[in-house]
């Protein structure tokens, strides 16, 4: 069986990842989504939100699941016998990075792969935090989160632009 992981923090996942996701999913038997609990930040939303949120948007996906983790990638990918550790690249920026942690995992786990997938043009300039400093501004977000998703981000920034949003897609739900 072919088991890759695609850690990150997610916080919120955007069409960008889930885009990565289901490439990813049509390569491998299992894909697990891995989503960092890192106490170094403080995210928007918490661990459990996340993953709830991973799995919903997800759901036409059937070979994908979200756990949360906390440590190293390689650890987490070995508990949950992965061959693969899958990464998105947006920019050239993100190569460099993302080549050093590679090489970094695969001098601590040679039997585990990285597996780059260039992001879709459209999604090349999208990120979470770009997604939520929009949001906080009471600016649209649809445009680069699954329904759901955006719908909580809503949440979290209650500006008045965004509290009527959640209520005209309340009204088109009823």
């Amino acid at each position: 069986m072919r088991v890759a992981v695609y850690p990150g923090s997610f916080d919120p996942i955007t069409l960008g990842h889930l885009n990565i996701m289901e490439r990813a999913a049509s390569m491998v038997d299992r894909l697990i989504v891995g989503v960092l609990n890192n106490q170094a930040k403080t995210p928007l939303f918490d661990t459990s939100e996340r993953v709830a949120m991973i799995e919903e948007a997800a759901r036409s996906l059937p070979n994908v699941t979200a756990q949360p983790f906390e440590g190293l990638t390689i650890d987490f990918a070995r508990r949950n016998g992965a061959q693969f550790i899958v990464r998105g690249l947006r920019a050239i920026t993100d190569f460099e990075y993302e080549l050093q942690l590679a090489q970094t995992n695969r001098i601590m786990a040679p039997e585990i792969d990285t597996i780059f997938f260039t992001t879709e043009l459209k999604y090349a300039y999208l990120s979470s935090s770009t997604v939520k400093e929009v949001a906080c501004f009471g600016g649209e977000i649809e445009y680069f989160l699954p329904p759901s998703v955006a719908a909580r981000v809503y949440e979290k920034y209650p500006t008045q632009e965004n509290m009527k949003r959640i209520a005209e897609a309340s009204h088109e739900q009823n």
